[in-house]
């Protein structure tokens, strides 16, 4: 019997109270407060305009005459590739050339001989024809000879490698005495060096497709310094197709970054918020004490006699600490913060 009393009070201090339970759940009071809703986001720095500057002709590296971070003017030298199989090219076109004229002189001459002959019918028109096709091939390949001059030189100009704009030098990618690869194509070829206007930066985030609905081109977005120190970038751009990256579908999104004094420089990671919304003394609760369930949003407001009631609830706004209930739940109510045991929920 004395057994059994024991077992049945330890069965009693394990059995769960329903005004026990409910007295030790964490509470907080719905209050009225403003709540200022802002995404945040993260992207990188990037010129507004970035190149890879890359060669038309390959060869060898012969000069680097820049080096990073320095500031270049449209059309200074950046790169010299050497040039002594081309000039040797060239020596030779033009000895090519030099013949083809001779030839062309020659037929020429023989040709308006004929052509006096043949109009004094002192030779056949065989004889005549014959020079002329002479002299016409001749042309044909002085001609041939100088496109192939042309060419060549063509290809001697592109041995010097000039900047596209103004704007900085920002890397550079091989080194003097390096044999590049031409660039056939925009994705083909060895790239020399990274150039871009950094005068106007731009932020590249990525934006899950939750919240890109949130975006609209025009918005502002605060870039966050070092301490409080913030500076704005307006968005310019929203990608109309969705990408995935790092396994996350969303859209592309670039803003202009404003007053730039030097801070931010390309390649840098920032943090970021955007403002979507703020409302003024609204029924406020933590973000903590409202549970996602099947059927919506609830939260668990504490009654008296130790009930907890099930309620439905409209969110609105949030931030990173309270949400705005747009409806079911008044001021001064007290909700739980933590879901409590079914048995003590009244729906």
């Amino acid at each position: 019997m004395v057994l059994l009393a024991v077992a049945s009070w330890q069965g009693w201090l394990r059995m769960p109270r329903e005004d026990a339970v409910d007295a030790a759940s964490p509470t907080v009071t719905a209050t009225r407060d403003d709540v200022d809703s802002r995404l945040l986001l993260s992207g990188e720095v990037t010129p507004a305009f970035q190149v890879d500057v890359k060669a038309e002709v390959g060869g060898k590296v012969k000069i680097i005459h820049v080096a990073p971070g320095q500031k270049v003017k449209k059309d200074d030298l950046l790169v010299t590739i050497d040039d002594t199989d081309l000039l040797n090219e060239l020596a030779s076109a033009e000895t090519e050339i030099e013949g083809a004229q001779l030839t062309v002189d020659k037929n020429r001459g023989n040709y308006e001989r004929a052509r006096a002959l043949f109009d004094q019918k002192l030779i056949s028109k065989e004889v005549f024809s014959n020079l002329e096709a002479d002299y016409r091939i001749a042309q044909n390949t002085l001609e041939k000879s100088e496109r192939k001059l042309q060419t060549v030189k063509d290809r001697l100009s592109k041995t010097r490698i000039l900047s596209p704009g103004d704007g900085t030098i920002l890397d550079v990618m091989v080194n003097e005495g390096q044999v590049v690869v031409a660039a056939a194509s925009v994705n083909s070829g060895t790239a020399l060096m990274q150039f871009g206007d950094v005068s106007r930066l731009i932020i590249n985030a990525h934006v899950n497709q939750m919240d890109v609905a949130r975006l609209s081109p025009g918005s502002t977005m605060q870039i966050h310094l070092s301490g409080d120190d913030k500076v704005d970038a307006k968005i310019e751009f929203i990608a109309p197709v969705a990408t995935v990256k790092n396994n996350i579908k969303g859209f592309e999104v670039q803003a202009a970054l404003e007053n730039n004094d030097g801070r931010l420089k390309p390649g840098m990671s920032v943090s970021m918020d955007v403002p979507v919304g703020h409302v003024e003394g609204a029924v406020t609760v933590p973000v903590s004490a409202v549970f996602n369930e099947k059927d919506g949003k609830v939260v668990y407001v504490r009654k008296g006699g130790g009930q907890v009631e099930r309620r439905k609830v409209a969110v609105g706004l949030t931030d990173l600490i309270r949400a705005e209930i747009k409806s079911g739940l008044d001021e001064g109510e007290e909700i739980l913060l933590v879901e409590p045991p079914p048995g003590h929920v009244k729906s």
